[in-house]
C-alpha cells in the first residue's frame, strides 16, 4: 500500500515540475534564426518583432499541450487499471 502512494507522489511531483518549466519557458520569447533576421530587418516597424515572438510562442506551446494531454490520458488509464 505504501508503495502506491510513493509512485503517485513521484508522478505528481514530475507533473508539477513539468508545468512549472513550461510556465517558466513561456515568457522566454526566443526566436529562430530566420525570424530574428526578418525582425532585425524590419526594426523600424516595431510591431512585427512582437508579433513574431507571440507566433513562435504559440507554435511552441502546441506540442507541450498535446504531450501533457497524452500523459494525462495515460495516467488516468493507468490509475483506473491499478484500482481494479
Amino acid at each position: 500500500m505504501k508503495r502506491k502512494n510513493t509512485s503517485r507522489m513521484k508522478i505528481a511531483f514530475a507533473l508539477i515540475v513539468t508545468f512549472v518549466l513550461i510556465a517558466w519557458a513561456i515568457p522566454a520569447e526566443a526566436q529562430c534564426v530566420m525570424c530574428k533576421a526578418v525582425a532585425e530587418d524590419s526594426a523600424k516597424d516595431g510591431g512585427l518583432g512582437a508579433g513574431l515572438n507571440k507566433g513562435i510562442l504559440y507554435l511552441m506551446a502546441v506540442p507541450y499541450i498535446l504531450l501533457s494531454a497524452l500523459f494525462f490520458v495515460i495516467y488516468k488509464k493507468w490509475k483506473a487499471d491499478s484500482a481494479s
